[in-house]
């Protein structure tokens, strides 16, 4: 019996590390696991005994590339527990918070992280000596939205100026105007992107997918609404227990979501997209129609033309948000310390953020939850590899693994916040 291993140590253009193994057995894929092997960081364990109000200073360093998302579940979940829902310009502010980290998140992934796939370089350097003013157009959108997190974060990684009742300290509308421009040449790169990268190749592939992302009443869903699928889910976030479950698997250190007893589900643009495309502005559909995307797409390797339209709205919705802006009578409101649960969910840039605190009549937290969006697409990354690898299975190991790796950031796994891959091993008997 022979036995063939490759291994790749390290899988670039993701954020993190670990294993991908396919076990091929007398010509057929017999196994696929994404093996997760660093230690895990304990955020959930480094709350407990910490006060409420300081969950979002400290979930925020989960990930350098979406603290936002982390800050915004962790203060919208200890302000359910305490009773308090914010409106008006501290709403606003949050929403522009996040449209921020949506564009600096999305032009780097779009650019940095999985343009190289579609076009046949190792990496963005090299893509950027054919590519330049596409690379140079990735580099001015993060830029834009990093501006975005350095005036109402208060810097660019792990932001520091969000507190639980709205922030420390919000701009004066003499601040945020400035950033109106740049917005607006943000919005004309990001449309430039989105036609860049809908002129891609992209294999054919599609799967019956239950996406799963919010959906709010009025608006493209970041930092609130219910829990919805394709397949007739409906429920609050308050329920998401009731219906999601997490599973352990004895070669990852990460969990792995699924809804029930149902199976695996997906969330991320591409959910978004297909949930709430009634939702984006009448430009932003416009141009889903000039690249012949609509929702009900099922194929992932198109979700890069999906990333890049939520960057243009996103620079839309900056745009808007900006041209609206009065500062608020305060910073913040008040939040006296109660007794409670608090559970929220928002729309990080990878998909559905979940957390939920128990506090004591201090503040003070007694259990934390966190569910990030990786761990959640994982069991479906592995299902994709396996339809994929059965596929290809007759091309050489290094096209193999190129494909594999396609197929992962797909997804735009951020490995930092919930698992980390990746080495590829090959066995085959």
């Amino acid at each position: 019996m022979a036995t063939k291993t490759i291994r790749v140590d390290t899988l670039t253009r993701v954020e993190g590390e670990g294993a991908l193994e396919l076990d091929i057995a007398n010509g057929a894929v017999a196994g696929v696991r994404l093996a997760i092997f660093e230690p895990p960081r304990f955020f959930e364990a480094l709350l407990r005994g910490r006060a409420g109000a300081e969950a979002p200073d400290i979930t925020a360093r989960i990930c350098g590339i979406c603290p936002v998302a982390y800050q915004m579940s962790a203060v919208h979940a200890i302000e359910d527990a305490s009773g308090i829902t914010l409106d008006g310009p501290l709403r606003a502010l949050r929403r522009l918070l996040y449209c921020g980290e949506w564009i600096e998140s999305h032009a780097l992934h779009i650019v940095m992280l999985h343009a190289p796939d579609f076009l046949g370089f190792p990496d963005a350097i090299s893509m950027a000596a054919a590519h330049g003013a596409v690379v140079r157009r990735g580099l001015a959108l993060k830029k834009a939205g990093n501006d975005l997190l350095r005036l109402l974060g208060g810097r660019e990684i792990h932001p520091v100026n969000v507190r639980v009742g709205g922030f420390y300290r919000v701009p004066t509308r003499a601040e945020l105007i400035p950033l109106a421009p740049v917005m607006a040449a943000a919005r004309d790169d990001a449309i430039a992107l989105a036609r860049f990268v809908a002129g891609f190749s992209f294999p054919d592939f599609a799967r019956d997918y239950e996406f799963v992302a919010l959906r709010h009443p009025a608006e493209y869903p970041m930092n609130e609404g219910r829990v919805v699928s394709n397949r007739g889910l409906d429920i609050a976030v308050t329920d998401y227990d009731s219906v999601f479950a997490e599973r352990h698997v004895a070669y990852s250190t990460a969990l792995q979501s699924t809804i029930g007893a149902r199976g695996n589900y997906v969330v991320g643009p591409l959910a978004r997209f297909n949930l709430n495309f009634d939702r984006l502005s009448p430009s932003v559909q416009a141009l889903a129609a000039e690249f012949g995307i609509s929702e009900g797409c099922a194929n992932p390797f198109r979700s890069i033309i999906v990333r890049a339209l939520e960057l243009v709205y996103a620079c839309e919705e900056a745009e808007r948000l900006i041209a609206a802006y009065h500062p608020p009578a305060a910073p913040s409101v008040a939040v006296a310390p109660r007794a409670g649960i608090g559970i929220a969910a928002t729309e990080a840039p990878r998909g559905l953020l979940y957390h939920r605190y128990d506090l004591d009549a201090a503040g003070m937290i007694l259990a934390a939850r966190i569910v990030p969006p990786t761990s959640q697409n994982q069991a479906t990354i592995e299902d994709d590899l396996r339809i994929i690898a059965t596929r290809d299975l007759d091309l050489p190991e290094e096209d193999l693994r190129d494909h594999c790796e396609q197929a992962i950031r797909n997804y735009d796994p951020c490995i930092s916040c919930s698992t980390h891959f990746l080495r590829l091993t090959v066995r085959r008997r």
